[in-house]
């Protein structure tokens, strides 16, 4: 008889986006009339920047010519991605990163939850709380967590590291030491973003009591402010501690093309063991890999008109996160975020918990977000608004929010 891995059960009902795309189903159903608007999922809106576009089809064509035709990608990417990578990302930064330390693959999601299965399962790891349910559902999949308890919404064996209003949303160091430390800056759902400085502080700690950061920068492109970094690896240390990931699909719109990289440095180590090639064996197995014509389009992110193309995507995005701001300030609402990231992170009015203010929004506004309780405890009676949506519907969703 089959047996199912049992950790899958300690999981609640269904995936966050799952469930608010089944309630927001239902209410359709039931108001046929409602115009509703989705500022809720990540997803973006923009059309992929026509430098994207024309090099798409010209990889095409490639395929289609014996001379030219690609058929499986190098295990690690190909090296003309690779290199435009790290000269770009990470060089220009001050950052020593080499073209064979980059893994490229279809997306920094697949990579976050797939990240655990080279550590052991007796690594306790420690999440921000809110944060990407991936980081925690991952973990438990595996079987590194204990049960899931209803009442405090949090699993046996994980460390949450709360991000409030009170620490400006960036967690302290923790007392109890974790073996894997996820963070993601900038901070999916809060927008919030951390110092040069607070950085380091969490590298220096990690290399303190070998413990190994899993760095979260899908959305190091909104970054605005100066001090913030775009790396970890712009501290001192980090290559000795630190794997990153990045994405394409917020960066560049690549949502439904699907391309990302994760970074492990070769000088990396725990318990004495390089975690490169452990990376590199799990990536050549079971290699979740984009195809060459998606890998050129990547490649033509860093061409100068490219980039001046996708530059003009992020500022739009960007004023819809200050309009979103903004406009939730004047309402009277308290929130935060949307500066240096797409989300806007708000607190839920009259006490509400956060699926009390969306079902109060979807049925009084017709406005989709996000329950801030999805993201972890700490979340609760907090909301998420993203920027991805157009600057038409933006305004409308505020001027809706403004008459509640």
């Amino acid at each position: 008889m089959a047996r199912i891995n049992q950790n899958y059960l300690k999981l609640p009902g269904s995936y966050l986006f799952s469930t608010i795309a089944k309630r927001v189903k239902a209410y359709e159903e039931a108001h046929p009339e409602a115009k509703i608007i989705r500022l809720g999922i990540g997803d973006v809106t923009q059309p992929i920047a026509p430098e994207v576009i024309s090099s798409l089809h010209t990889a095409v064509d490639e395929m289609g010519k014996a001379e030219t035709f690609r058929g499986y990608a190098p295990d690690l990417g190909y090296a003309f991605l690779r290199e435009k990578i790290a000269k770009q990302d990470f060089q220009a930064r001050g950052c020593d990163i080499s073209p064979d330390e980059i893994f490229v693959s279809d997306g920094a999601k697949c990579d976050c939850g797939n990240i655990q299965e080279i550590f052991g399962l007796d690594n306790k790891i420690a999440v921000c709380d809110p944060v990407y349910p991936v980081y925690v559902d991952s973990n438990v999949m595996a079987g590194r967590t204990g049960a899931y308890d209803e009442a405090s919404g949090r699993f046996e064996g994980v460390i949450y590291m709360p991000c409030t209003e009170e620490n400006g949303f960036s967690p302290e160091l923790p007392d109890e030491v974790p073996d894997l430390i996820y963070l993601c800056f900038p901070n999916n759902p809060t927008g919030a973003v951390i110092s040069k400085d607070k950085l380091q502080a969490w590298v220096d700690y990690a290399n303190e009591h070998d413990s190994v950061i899993l760095y979260d920068a899908a959305y190091e492109a909104y970054i605005t402010e100066e001090n913030v970094p775009h790396s970890i690896y712009e501290c001192k240390g980090a290559k000795d501690c630190a794997i990153e990931f990045r994405s394409f699909s917020k960066t560049a719109g690549f949502t439904g093309l699907r391309l990302g990289y994760t970074v492990i440095p070769k000088d990396l180590k725990t318990g004495g063991e390089e975690l490169w090639p452990l990376w590199a064996r799990r990536h050549g197995t079971k290699y979740n890999g984009a195809p060459y014509i998606v890998q050129r389009a990547g490649e033509t992110v860093y061409s100068e008109k490219g980039r001046r193309e996708i530059t003009e995507q992020i500022k739009y995005y960007l004023e819809n996160a200050r309009i979103i701001r903004e406009g939730l300030i004047a309402a009277g609402y308290q929130a935060s975020g949307g500066v240096n990231a797409p989300y806007i992170w708000l607190k839920a009015p009259d006490n509400l918990t956060s699926w009390e203010f969306f079902d109060r929004l979807l049925d009084e506004a017709n406005i989709v977000g996000t329950p801030g309780s999805g993201f972890g405890p700490h979340g609760e009676h907090y909301f998420r608004l993203t920027a991805f949506g157009s600057r038409e519907n933006t305004i409308r969703a505020m001027e809706r929010i403004t008459k509640l």
